[in-house]
C-alpha cells in the first residue's frame, strides 16, 4: 500500500514509519505493482510503446507518462505525477531519479542512454554473480553486458548473491577490485542503493570471492 504522510512524505506501509500516523491513501497493492512494472517497462525498455521521447540521459516528462498511462489504461484516470513520484521516492532499490518534472531509471536499460550518474564514494570492492559454468570463463575473458547495455555490480556479495539466486541456486560471486580498475581507466557509476555501473571489466580485476564460516575470503580462481 502506497500512502502519504503530510510531515514525512511517501511511504508503502499502513502507518508511517516515522510518526506512526495512518496517512492519505495513494493506491493499493495491486496498483503498486503494476503502476511500478509499467513505469519500470518506460523507463527502461519501451518508452516508444506508450508514444513517449526519453532524452539522451534517460529522461522522460512526468505529466507525460501520466497522460500516456492514463490513455492507455483507463482504469487509471485518476493517475497524477505525485503517483508516479511516489512510486520512484519509496522504491527500496533506489531504482529511479526524479527531476524538475521527470523521471528516469538509474539502471536496466535496454534502450540506449547516455547515463551522467555520479562517480564519486564507489566502494573498493563491488561484486557480480555467476553461474558456476560460467566462471571459469569469466575470470579468464572478462565481465561483459548481456542483455543490458552495462554490467551491473553489486554493492556487497550478499546482494550479488540475491541477484544471482534469480538465474541459479548456488551462484559464484566474482570480486571486483574497485581501485585498480579505476587506475586502469574504468568508469563505475552509482545508480542505486546497491547498484553499480560499467561499460565492461576486464578479467585481470576479477577474483573469485568466497564465504568461509560467515566470513568472506579471497580465492584463487
Amino acid at each position: 500500500m502506497l500512502k502519504e504522510c503530510a510531515q514525512h512524505g511517501y511511504f508503502r506501509a499502513e502507518t508511517c514509519p516515522v510518526c506512526e500516523q495512518p496517512g492519505r491513501f495513494l493506491m493499493n497493492d495491486r496498483e503498486l505493482d503494476h503502476l511500478g512494472r509499467i513505469l519500470t517497462g518506460i523507463l527502461r525498455h519501451f518508452p516508444d510503446r506508450y508514444g513517449l521521447t526519453m532524452e539522451p540521459q534517460g529522461w522522460v516528462s512526468l505529466p507525460q507518462i501520466v497522460r500516456a498511462i492514463s490513455q492507455r489504461h483507463p482504469a487509471y484516470h485518476w493517475l497524477r505525477v505525485q503517483h508516479l513520484v511516489a512510486i520512484a521516492e519509496t522504491d527500496a532499490k533506489g531504482r529511479y531519479e526524479v527531476r524538475d518534472e521527470r523521471v528516469r531509471a538509474t539502471y536496466g536499460h535496454t534502450v540506449e542512454v547516455e547515463l551522467d550518474l555520479p562517480t564519486e564514494n564507489i566502494p573498493d570492492h563491488l561484486y557480480f554473480p555467476v553461474t558456476p559454468d560460467e566462471a571459469a570463463i569469466v575470470l579468464e575473458v572478462g565481465l561483459k553486458p548481456s542483455d543490458r547495455k552495462r554490467v551491473h555490480l553489486s554493492k556487497t556479495a550478499e546482494d550479488a548473491r540475491a541477484a544471482g539466486a534469480v538465474r541459479t541456486p548456488q551462484p559464484v560471486i566474482l570480486e571486483v577490485d574497485i581501485r585498480r580498475a579505476q587506475g586502469g581507466g574504468l568508469i563505475i557509476m552509482r545508480a542505486g542503493k546497491t547498484v553499480f555501473l560499467v561499460d565492461q571489466v576486464p578479467a585481470e580485476y576479477l577474483s573469485r570471492h568466497e564465504m568461509v564460516a560467515g566470513a568472506p575470503t579471497d580465492a584463487p580462481p
